[in-house]
């Protein structure tokens, strides 16, 4: 197996192809090129180097915790679990196999980890990633379809957008409250709450 390396805009192409999760870039690309897959023993993935989704000064601020209010640190994230449609309904197979050990161990920080798990869940369930929206603490917004929405609630914000999906989400929240908010949108986009909590303790 040979390794490459490849820039952002190159892996978010090769990413966007995926037809299955948990199929190798080496795939993707015989798909793409029209070679004919290799049917021998599977093969690790391609490690493709992924770039850092969060800048050092990101970095510095990922910790911080959003407010010094404590009542809204303890906040429960309200959200209204919609039973998925049947023709879309994703087993916890599927869910388990946004935990891609390697290519999360290359994140940056918790930040990188957190938009790592919600860019690959925007590719698992495009159908459904909308439900996200309804994901909010009382008086936050933590996902928006723009920059400029979640700026507008908080200009701490610190929006980030989620792969190439079109949504955003607020970045400034403590590693904690990214493990809530993920594990709430994996309940909204239909996983059980076991799992849901197992993921979200990757961050």
């Amino acid at each position: 197996m040979k390794y490459i390396e490849v820039d952002e805009e190159l892996y978010r192409y090769i990413a966007s192809k995926t037809e299955r999760i948990g199929e190798s870039a080496s795939d993707i690309l015989r798909r793409l090129l029209d070679l004919s897959v290799v049917s021998a023993e599977p093969a690790e993935p391609l490690a493709i180097s992924h770039p850092s989704l969060e800048t050092a000064h990101e970095a510095v601020t990922d910790e911080v915790v959003e407010e010094p209010n404590q009542a809204e640190h303890n906040d429960v994230v309200e959200t209204e679990v919609t039973e998925l449609d049947q023709a879309t309904e994703i087993t916890a197979a599927n869910f388990k196999d946004v935990v891609h050990e390697h290519m999360l161990s290359q994140q940056k920080g918790a930040v990188g980890r957190f938009m790592f798990l919600l860019e690959s869940l925007s590719v698992l369930t495009p159908a459904t990633f909308d439900q996200i929206l309804k994901i909010q603490g009382r008086g936050r917004l933590y996902f928006a379809r723009s920059k400029a929405e979640l700026l507008s609630a908080s200009q701490s914000a610190n929006p980030k957008e989620i792969g190439d999906s079109g949504y955003w989400v607020t970045t400034n929240n403590n590693t904690a409250k990214k493990r809530t908010i993920l594990s709430e949108v994996l309940l909204q986009l239909g996983c059980n709450e076991d799992l849901a909590k197992s993921i979200a303790e990757r961050i």
